[in-house]
């Protein structure tokens, strides 16, 4: 069966309406996720075939993404696994790597997270100004990080949509699958978006799970003692011991 682009465009809006943004504003997908609150976010080191991962029980989802994947591609996974959370009937979705591979349901998870996090009209506008400004009428490896940069991806996922809109040619885009940090760097930014997570962020339990917790607690649902278990078995020490990462700053 043929994929409906149309039908995941549209639910890709419709999903940014419930979210309260619009159309064509870039999103901070982690913070949003971790916001929702049926939500439970953990971030945990993956084998390198997987990207992530999304379980639905009884109104309360969690969704895991492969913090040793690049933060660009752990923020491409964590749209991806918001189609299984809202469309895909399956109560458990386990995500591979390859972007554009898989059964149809992950084909479409893939496509529908490209246009959440990368909108259509948004994208259309930014490669008619960028084209304009080349005297060969063609984006170039600077335009392709400036996009990568603006949307928060990954190289190979700004890559894939390139080709899907027709853009590049696959020649061009193999010429651009290397080099991707060095690219971004030169042009001034940062090479965060390029990279794992830091060793110490690596592990991490966000939204749900810890509200909960929070409330159990302020119940005197549980002790003192099985909260700061709770929370340790969640990665998040930093809770339990008052990690403030070297110091608060208000500014």
């Amino acid at each position: 069966m043929k994929i409906d682009k149309m039908d995941l465009l549209l639910k890709s809006q419709e999903l940014r309406r419930v979210f309260g943004e619009n159309e064509n504003s870039t999103i901070d997908i982690f913070s949003l996720v971790a916001s929702i609150e049926s939500i439970t976010l953990v971030r945990y080191p993956m084998s390198e075939n997987f990207s992530g991962l999304c379980i639905k029980e009884k109104g309360v989802s969690l969704i895991a993404v492969n913090s040793k994947m690049t933060i660009g591609r752990q923020r491409f996974s964590l749209a991806h696994e918001l189609f299984h959370l809202y469309y895909d009937s399956s109560m458990t979705a386990i995500c591979y790597a390859e972007i554009g591979s898989g059964s149809e349901i992950e084909r479409s998870a893939d496509i529908f997270a490209s246009y959440f996090l990368i909108p259509p009209l948004s994208l259309k506008k930014d490669i008619a100004e960028l084209e304009s400004r080349r005297a060969t009428g063609r984006i170039n490896v600077d335009d392709v990080v400036y996009l990568e940069q603006k949307y928060g991806v990954s190289r190979q996922a700004i890559l894939v949509r390139l080709l899907d809109e027709k853009c590049i040619s696959k020649y061009y885009a193999d010429n651009m699958k290397s080099d991707v940090i060095s690219s971004a760097r030169y042009l001034g930014y940062s090479s965060e978006l390029y990279l794992p997570s830091p060793e110490k962020d690596r592990y991490g339990t966000f939204g749900c799970m810890i509200k909960q917790a929070n409330a159990a607690l302020s119940k005197s649902l549980i002790s003192v003692g099985k909260y700061e278990e709770i929370l340790l078995q969640a990665f998040r020490p930093d809770i339990v011991y008052g990690d403030d990462g070297g110091g608060e700053v208000f500014d």
